[in-house]
């Protein structure tokens, strides 16, 4: 890991971004280190999550959104959960991919490839289609075969249905989609 020095390029919006998009106030963490304790995903990321949260305290507005660790972030909440501060750390580290999206920085093109398909399902559909998004992820992502051992299994047991199956309301979520859009097109 490269050494950062932190009296370069603070970016003082990208700290105002970060906190008004999610709402939490980043000066809280006092880097106890509680949320990288208990992460479980810790051991993936370039950046553990406490050094995350530094670097936005700092600006470090190219590093945190070029790293590996807000894509890696299953947002499983234990970093937020553990907080002695109650800053939702999750809630943080997404707002971070959200802006790296928008800017088009994917470090993880496969982790963002996933999300474009569950997503999808979800907008055609109203609800996750399983076999679909693996499907889609799979074509997408150039994995053709991923997990295709699998299929037999979870069909045989009824865990994922060959065919989608649309919910009532399904037009309801598609134009929540559809006004997500427009306001992203507008304060983009």
């Amino acid at each position: 890991m490269d050494t950062i020095n932190l009296n370069e390029q603070i970016d003082w919006e990208f700290i105002e971004q970060i906190q008004k998009e999610s709402g939490q106030n980043l000066s809280l963490c006092y880097q106890c280190g509680n949320c990288t304790a208990g992460c479980p995903y810790t051991n993936y990321f370039d950046y553990p999550v406490s050094m995350i949260m530094r670097l936005l305290q700092a600006g470090q507005k190219d590093t945190v959104l070029n790293s590996k660790a807000i894509w890696l972030c299953a947002t499983c909440e234990t970093c937020t959960t553990r907080c002695p501060c109650e800053i939702d750390v999750a809630n943080v580290m997404d707002t971070a991919r959200i802006i790296a999206r928008r800017e088009n920085r994917v470090s993880e093109k496969d982790i963002k490839l996933f999300y474009d398909s569950f997503l999808d399902s979800v907008r055609q559909f109203g609800r996750i289609y399983e076999m679909g998004t693996l499907l889609m992820y799979n074509l997408r992502s150039g994995h053709f075969l991923a997990d295709a051992d699998l299929g037999p299994k979870v069909l045989t047991k009824g865990k994922i249905h060959f065919f989608p199956k649309k919910i009532k309301g399904a037009d309801k979520v598609a134009r929540i989609f559809e006004r997500f859009q427009k306001r992203a097109k507008k304060h983009g």
